[in-house]
Protein backbone atom coordinates (compact mmCIF):
# COMPACT_ATOMS: atom_id res chain seq x y z
CA UNK A 1 0.00 0.00 0.00
CA UNK A 2 1.18 3.52 -0.84
CA UNK A 3 0.31 6.55 1.32
CA UNK A 4 1.01 10.16 0.39
CA UNK A 5 1.81 12.50 3.30
CA UNK A 6 1.47 16.26 2.87
CA UNK A 7 4.59 17.56 4.58
CA UNK A 8 8.12 16.17 4.68
CA UNK A 9 9.22 16.71 8.27
CA UNK A 10 9.89 14.43 11.22
CA UNK A 11 6.28 13.28 11.56
CA UNK A 12 6.27 11.94 8.00
CA UNK A 13 9.63 10.34 8.78
CA UNK A 14 8.19 8.54 11.80
CA UNK A 15 5.13 7.47 9.84
CA UNK A 16 7.47 5.93 7.28
CA UNK A 17 9.32 3.99 9.99
CA UNK A 18 6.02 2.76 11.45
CA UNK A 19 4.62 1.84 8.04
CA UNK A 20 7.44 -0.42 6.87
CA UNK A 21 6.46 -3.45 9.04
CA UNK A 22 2.88 -3.08 7.74
CA UNK A 23 4.08 -3.10 4.12
CA UNK A 24 2.99 0.52 3.79
CA UNK A 25 5.21 2.78 1.69
CA UNK A 26 5.23 6.51 2.51
CA UNK A 27 5.98 9.27 0.03
CA UNK A 28 6.03 12.91 1.17
CA UNK A 29 5.02 16.12 -0.54
CA UNK A 30 7.22 19.02 0.55
CA UNK A 31 4.82 21.96 0.51
CA UNK A 32 7.67 24.48 0.47
CA UNK A 33 9.56 23.11 -2.53
CA UNK A 34 6.45 21.57 -4.14
CA UNK A 35 8.45 18.38 -4.67
CA UNK A 36 7.80 14.76 -3.78
CA UNK A 37 10.52 13.33 -1.55
CA UNK A 38 11.22 10.14 0.36
CA UNK A 39 10.75 11.02 4.06
CA UNK A 40 13.84 9.08 5.17
CA UNK A 41 16.38 9.49 2.37
CA UNK A 42 14.98 12.88 1.21
CA UNK A 43 15.56 11.70 -2.34
CA UNK A 44 13.53 13.93 -4.69
CA UNK A 45 11.12 12.36 -7.15
CA UNK A 46 10.27 13.85 -10.52
CA UNK A 47 6.69 12.64 -10.18
CA UNK A 48 3.98 15.30 -10.08
CA UNK A 49 1.61 15.76 -7.15
CA UNK A 50 -1.34 14.88 -9.38
CA UNK A 51 0.33 11.64 -10.43
CA UNK A 52 1.17 10.75 -6.81
CA UNK A 53 -2.46 11.36 -5.81
CA UNK A 54 -3.66 9.10 -8.62
CA UNK A 55 -1.28 6.27 -7.69
CA UNK A 56 -1.57 6.29 -3.88
CA UNK A 57 -4.12 4.40 -1.82
CA UNK A 58 -4.60 7.09 0.82
CA UNK A 59 -3.48 10.65 1.59
CA UNK A 60 -2.86 12.30 4.96
CA UNK A 61 -1.05 15.32 6.41
CA UNK A 62 1.65 15.88 9.02
CA UNK A 63 0.83 19.56 9.65
CA UNK A 64 -2.04 22.00 9.19
CA UNK A 65 -0.65 24.93 7.22
CA UNK A 66 -1.19 23.57 3.73
CA UNK A 67 -2.23 25.71 0.74
CA UNK A 68 -5.94 25.51 0.00
CA UNK A 69 -5.42 24.43 -3.61
CA UNK A 70 -3.39 21.42 -2.45
CA UNK A 71 -6.04 20.47 0.11
CA UNK A 72 -8.78 20.83 -2.52
CA UNK A 73 -6.91 18.65 -5.01
CA UNK A 74 -6.34 15.94 -2.41
CA UNK A 75 -9.91 16.08 -1.11
CA UNK A 76 -11.28 15.67 -4.65
CA UNK A 77 -9.58 12.25 -4.85
CA UNK A 78 -11.77 10.84 -2.09
CA UNK A 79 -8.64 9.39 -0.47
CA UNK A 80 -7.75 12.22 1.92
CA UNK A 81 -7.93 11.50 5.67
CA UNK A 82 -8.79 13.11 8.01
CA UNK A 83 -10.17 15.42 5.31
CA UNK A 84 -9.89 19.04 4.25
CA UNK A 85 -12.22 20.46 6.90
CA UNK A 86 -10.38 18.71 9.74
CA UNK A 87 -7.07 20.16 8.55
CA UNK A 88 -8.73 23.59 8.37
CA UNK A 89 -9.83 23.22 12.00
CA UNK A 90 -6.20 22.74 13.06
CA UNK A 91 -4.96 25.62 10.92
CA UNK A 92 -7.49 28.30 11.82
CA UNK A 93 -8.44 29.06 15.42
CA UNK A 94 -11.71 30.73 14.42
CA UNK A 95 -12.88 27.48 12.77
CA UNK A 96 -11.59 25.55 15.78
CA UNK A 97 -13.57 27.72 18.21
CA UNK A 98 -16.74 27.30 16.12
CA UNK A 99 -16.33 23.52 16.31
CA UNK A 100 -15.87 23.64 20.09
CA UNK A 101 -18.97 25.81 20.47
CA UNK A 102 -21.01 23.47 18.27
CA UNK A 103 -20.01 20.33 20.19
CA UNK A 104 -20.23 21.94 23.63
CA UNK A 105 -16.62 21.13 24.47
CA UNK A 106 -15.33 23.75 26.98
CA UNK A 107 -12.67 26.31 26.03
CA UNK A 108 -11.62 29.71 27.35
CA UNK A 109 -14.07 32.62 26.77
CA UNK A 110 -13.00 34.41 23.59
CA UNK A 111 -13.64 37.23 21.14
CA UNK A 112 -12.94 37.15 17.40
CA UNK A 113 -11.01 40.22 16.24
CA UNK A 114 -10.91 41.59 12.71
CA UNK A 115 -10.77 45.32 13.53
CA UNK A 116 -9.83 47.68 16.37
CA UNK A 117 -13.35 47.90 17.82
CA UNK A 118 -13.36 44.13 18.48
CA UNK A 119 -10.28 44.50 20.68
CA UNK A 120 -12.08 47.09 22.78
CA UNK A 121 -15.05 44.71 23.10
CA UNK A 122 -12.71 41.91 24.21
CA UNK A 123 -11.10 44.10 26.88
CA UNK A 124 -14.51 45.22 28.16
CA UNK A 125 -16.27 41.83 28.12
CA UNK A 126 -13.44 39.44 28.94
CA UNK A 127 -11.33 41.71 31.11
CA UNK A 128 -7.58 41.79 31.50
CA UNK A 129 -5.26 39.99 31.20
CA UNK A 130 -5.90 38.63 27.69
CA UNK A 131 -4.05 36.13 25.52
CA UNK A 132 -4.12 37.20 21.88
CA UNK A 133 -3.56 34.54 19.20
CA UNK A 134 -3.49 34.75 15.43
CA UNK A 135 -6.12 32.47 13.91
CA UNK A 136 -3.77 31.47 11.09
CA UNK A 137 -0.05 30.70 10.93
CA UNK A 138 0.45 30.26 14.67
CA UNK A 139 2.39 27.36 16.18
CA UNK A 140 4.89 26.65 18.98
CA UNK A 141 3.98 29.89 20.73
CA UNK A 142 4.39 32.07 17.61
CA UNK A 143 1.78 34.66 16.66
CA UNK A 144 0.77 35.49 20.23
CA UNK A 145 0.61 38.53 22.48
CA UNK A 146 -0.29 39.17 26.12
CA UNK A 147 -2.30 42.23 27.13
CA UNK A 148 -2.00 42.98 30.84
CA UNK A 149 -3.16 45.91 32.90
CA UNK A 150 0.05 47.80 32.18
CA UNK A 151 0.39 46.76 28.52
CA UNK A 152 1.01 49.19 25.71
CA UNK A 153 -2.23 48.33 23.95
CA UNK A 154 -1.64 50.63 20.98
CA UNK A 155 1.77 49.08 20.27
CA UNK A 156 0.29 45.59 20.47
CA UNK A 157 -2.60 46.63 18.24
CA UNK A 158 -0.11 47.95 15.69
CA UNK A 159 1.46 44.50 15.45
CA UNK A 160 -1.95 42.83 15.35
CA UNK A 161 -3.16 45.13 12.58
CA UNK A 162 -0.07 44.29 10.50
CA UNK A 163 -1.07 40.62 10.69
CA UNK A 164 -4.68 41.39 9.77
CA UNK A 165 -3.54 43.49 6.82
CA UNK A 166 -1.37 40.63 5.52
CA UNK A 167 -4.48 38.61 4.74
CA UNK A 168 -6.25 38.67 1.38
CA UNK A 169 -9.83 38.59 0.14
CA UNK A 170 -9.57 34.86 -0.54
CA UNK A 171 -7.54 34.15 2.61
CA UNK A 172 -8.48 36.74 5.23
CA UNK A 173 -6.63 36.91 8.54
CA UNK A 174 -8.30 37.03 11.94
CA UNK A 175 -7.23 37.06 15.57
CA UNK A 176 -8.71 35.48 18.70
CA UNK A 177 -8.61 37.17 22.11
CA UNK A 178 -8.96 34.72 24.99
CA UNK A 179 -9.48 35.36 28.68
CA UNK A 180 -6.23 34.37 30.42
CA UNK A 181 -7.05 31.26 32.42
CA UNK A 182 -5.10 30.40 35.60
CA UNK A 183 -4.50 26.68 35.12
CA UNK A 184 -2.66 24.10 37.21
CA UNK A 185 -1.17 22.08 34.35
CA UNK A 186 -1.43 21.28 30.66
CA UNK A 187 -2.52 17.84 29.50
CA UNK A 188 -3.34 16.23 26.18
CA UNK A 189 -5.19 13.23 24.86
CA UNK A 190 -4.39 11.43 21.63
CA UNK A 191 -6.58 8.85 19.99
CA UNK A 192 -7.35 7.18 16.70
CA UNK A 193 -10.71 6.77 14.94
CA UNK A 194 -11.20 4.42 12.01
CA UNK A 195 -13.55 4.56 9.01
CA UNK A 196 -16.25 2.63 10.90
CA UNK A 197 -16.19 5.05 13.84
CA UNK A 198 -14.26 2.77 16.21
CA UNK A 199 -11.96 4.66 18.58
CA UNK A 200 -8.76 3.77 20.42
CA UNK A 201 -7.57 6.39 22.90
CA UNK A 202 -4.18 6.63 24.64
CA UNK A 203 -3.70 7.57 28.30
CA UNK A 204 -3.86 11.30 29.07
CA UNK A 205 -0.41 12.90 29.05
CA UNK A 206 0.94 15.73 31.23
CA UNK A 207 2.90 18.31 29.22
CA UNK A 208 5.37 21.05 30.08
CA UNK A 209 6.13 23.94 27.73
CA UNK A 210 9.01 26.41 27.70
CA UNK A 211 8.54 29.64 25.71
CA UNK A 212 5.51 28.09 24.03
CA UNK A 213 7.32 24.92 22.90
CA UNK A 214 6.71 21.44 24.33
CA UNK A 215 9.76 20.29 26.29
CA UNK A 216 8.55 17.31 28.33
CA UNK A 217 5.59 14.90 28.25
CA UNK A 218 4.81 12.34 30.94
CA UNK A 219 2.26 9.54 30.66
CA UNK A 220 1.38 8.18 34.09
CA UNK A 221 -1.67 7.50 36.23
CA UNK A 222 -4.20 10.32 36.23
CA UNK A 223 -7.50 11.02 37.96
CA UNK A 224 -10.45 9.08 36.52
CA UNK A 225 -12.52 12.24 36.06
CA UNK A 226 -9.75 13.95 34.08
CA UNK A 227 -9.49 10.90 31.82
CA UNK A 228 -13.28 10.85 31.39
CA UNK A 229 -13.41 14.52 30.37
CA UNK A 230 -10.59 14.07 27.86
CA UNK A 231 -12.20 10.98 26.30
CA UNK A 232 -15.57 12.74 26.14
CA UNK A 233 -14.05 15.71 24.32
CA UNK A 234 -12.21 13.41 21.91
CA UNK A 235 -15.36 11.41 21.15
CA UNK A 236 -17.50 14.50 20.54
CA UNK A 237 -14.97 16.24 18.29
CA UNK A 238 -13.92 13.16 16.31
CA UNK A 239 -17.53 12.11 15.75
CA UNK A 240 -18.64 15.60 14.69
CA UNK A 241 -15.85 15.75 12.08
CA UNK A 242 -16.35 12.09 11.04
CA UNK A 243 -12.64 11.98 11.68
CA UNK A 244 -10.35 9.21 10.39
CA UNK A 245 -6.82 8.97 11.79
CA UNK A 246 -5.05 10.22 14.90
CA UNK A 247 -6.36 13.36 16.57
CA UNK A 248 -4.64 15.25 19.41
CA UNK A 249 -6.35 17.64 21.83
CA UNK A 250 -4.45 19.88 24.26
CA UNK A 251 -6.17 21.07 27.44
CA UNK A 252 -5.72 23.36 30.40
CA UNK A 253 -6.53 21.66 33.71
CA UNK A 254 -8.38 24.33 35.69
CA UNK A 255 -9.12 23.01 39.18
CA UNK A 256 -10.00 19.60 37.76
CA UNK A 257 -12.01 20.95 34.79
CA UNK A 258 -10.52 20.52 31.33
CA UNK A 259 -10.68 23.39 28.82
CA UNK A 260 -9.43 22.89 25.27
CA UNK A 261 -6.41 24.94 24.34
CA UNK A 262 -5.75 23.55 20.87
CA UNK A 263 -6.77 20.79 18.45
CA UNK A 264 -4.18 19.10 16.21
CA UNK A 265 -5.64 16.96 13.38
CA UNK A 266 -2.58 14.72 13.09
CA UNK A 267 0.00 12.74 14.99
CA UNK A 268 1.41 14.99 17.71
CA UNK A 269 4.60 15.77 19.61
CA UNK A 270 3.00 14.89 22.96
CA UNK A 271 2.30 11.39 21.67
CA UNK A 272 5.88 10.47 20.76
CA UNK A 273 6.18 8.50 24.01
CA UNK A 274 3.84 5.90 22.45
CA UNK A 275 6.71 4.66 20.26
CA UNK A 276 8.21 2.80 23.21
CA UNK A 277 5.47 3.20 25.83
CA UNK A 278 2.84 1.18 23.95
CA UNK A 279 2.74 -1.82 21.62
CA UNK A 280 1.09 0.26 18.86
CA UNK A 281 2.38 3.82 18.51
CA UNK A 282 0.35 6.83 17.42
CA UNK A 283 2.12 6.65 14.05
CA UNK A 284 1.13 3.03 13.45
CA UNK A 285 -2.44 3.62 14.59
CA UNK A 286 -2.76 6.63 12.29
CA UNK A 287 -1.66 4.51 9.33
CA UNK A 288 -3.93 1.65 10.39
CA UNK A 289 -6.92 4.01 10.54
CA UNK A 290 -6.44 5.63 7.13
CA UNK A 291 -5.46 2.31 5.50
CA UNK A 292 -8.61 0.55 6.72
CA UNK A 293 -6.73 -1.79 9.08
CA UNK A 294 -7.91 -2.71 12.60
CA UNK A 295 -6.77 -0.26 15.27
CA UNK A 296 -4.04 -1.42 17.64
CA UNK A 297 -3.91 -1.37 21.43
CA UNK A 298 -3.39 1.96 23.15
CA UNK A 299 -2.67 0.50 26.58
CA UNK A 300 0.55 1.78 28.14
CA UNK A 301 3.33 -0.72 28.85
CA UNK A 302 4.29 1.37 31.87
CA UNK A 303 4.77 4.98 32.98
CA UNK A 304 6.56 6.78 30.14
CA UNK A 305 8.11 10.10 29.24
CA UNK A 306 9.25 12.02 26.17
CA UNK A 307 11.96 14.69 26.30
CA UNK A 308 12.16 17.09 23.35
CA UNK A 309 15.60 17.90 21.96
CA UNK A 310 15.49 21.56 20.91
CA UNK A 311 18.25 23.29 18.95
CA UNK A 312 20.97 20.83 20.01
CA UNK A 313 23.73 19.51 17.69
CA UNK A 314 23.10 15.92 18.81
CA UNK A 315 21.65 13.71 21.54
CA UNK A 316 24.31 12.80 24.14
CA UNK A 317 25.14 9.13 23.61
CA UNK A 318 25.36 8.70 27.39
CA UNK A 319 21.56 8.70 27.60
CA UNK A 320 21.61 5.20 26.13
CA UNK A 321 23.38 3.95 29.26
CA UNK A 322 20.08 4.31 31.13
CA UNK A 323 17.87 1.22 30.78
CA UNK A 324 14.75 1.49 28.58
CA UNK A 325 15.82 4.81 27.08
CA UNK A 326 15.63 5.34 23.31
CA UNK A 327 16.86 8.30 21.24
CA UNK A 328 15.18 9.55 18.06
CA UNK A 329 17.09 11.90 15.76
CA UNK A 330 15.40 13.75 12.89
CA UNK A 331 18.42 14.56 10.73
CA UNK A 332 17.57 18.25 10.37
CA UNK A 333 19.88 21.23 10.08
CA UNK A 334 20.59 22.64 13.53
CA UNK A 335 18.84 25.89 14.45
CA UNK A 336 18.17 27.47 17.86
CA UNK A 337 14.87 26.22 19.27
CA UNK A 338 14.27 23.81 16.41
CA UNK A 339 12.92 20.33 17.17
CA UNK A 340 15.95 18.18 16.41
CA UNK A 341 14.88 14.91 18.03
CA UNK A 342 13.43 13.40 21.17
CA UNK A 343 14.25 10.92 23.93
CA UNK A 344 11.75 8.29 25.09
CA UNK A 345 11.84 6.33 28.32
CA UNK A 346 9.54 3.78 29.90
CA UNK A 347 9.61 2.28 33.41
CA UNK A 348 7.79 -0.26 35.58
CA UNK A 349 6.56 2.36 38.07
CA UNK A 350 6.26 6.12 38.45
CA UNK A 351 9.03 6.12 41.05
CA UNK A 352 11.30 4.22 38.64
CA UNK A 353 10.43 6.69 35.88
CA UNK A 354 11.52 9.51 38.18
CA UNK A 355 14.81 7.75 38.88
CA UNK A 356 15.44 7.38 35.15
CA UNK A 357 14.72 11.08 34.58
CA UNK A 358 17.17 11.94 37.36
CA UNK A 359 19.79 9.67 35.81
CA UNK A 360 19.28 11.36 32.43
CA UNK A 361 19.59 14.81 33.99
CA UNK A 362 23.29 14.07 34.58
CA UNK A 363 23.76 14.24 30.79
CA UNK A 364 21.04 16.78 29.92
CA UNK A 365 21.75 20.32 31.14
CA UNK A 366 18.79 22.14 32.72
CA UNK A 367 19.14 25.13 30.38
CA UNK A 368 18.79 22.84 27.36
CA UNK A 369 16.35 20.31 28.84
CA UNK A 370 14.19 22.21 31.35
CA UNK A 371 12.18 20.24 33.87
CA UNK A 372 13.89 16.87 33.52
CA UNK A 373 15.64 16.94 36.91
CA UNK A 374 12.69 18.55 38.70
CA UNK A 375 10.12 16.05 37.44
CA UNK A 376 12.58 13.27 38.16
CA UNK A 377 12.80 14.37 41.78
CA UNK A 378 9.01 14.73 42.09
CA UNK A 379 8.25 11.30 40.67
CA UNK A 380 11.04 9.45 42.47
CA UNK A 381 9.66 10.59 45.83
CA UNK A 382 6.41 8.75 45.09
Amino acid sequence: MNILVLGAGQLARMMSLAGAPLNINIISYDVGSEKLVHPLTLQVSDQSLAAAIAECDAITAEFEHIPDDVLTLCAASGKFYPGKQAIKVGGDRSIEKALLDKTGVPCAPYQLITDRSHLDVAIENLGLPLVIKTCQAGYDGKGQWRIRADSNIEQIWSEMSDFLAAGSKNAPHAIIAEKMIPFQREVSVIGARDKQGNMAIYPVTENEHTNGVLTLSIAKSIATDIHRQAVDAFSKLASEMDYVGVLAIEFFDVDGRLMVNEIAPRVHNSGHWTQQGTLCSQFENHLRAIAGLPLGTTEAIGPSAMINVLGQPDIPTEVLSVANVTSHWYGKTQRPGRKMGHINLVAESEEALGEKLLALSAFLLEDDYPGVARRGRDLSRG
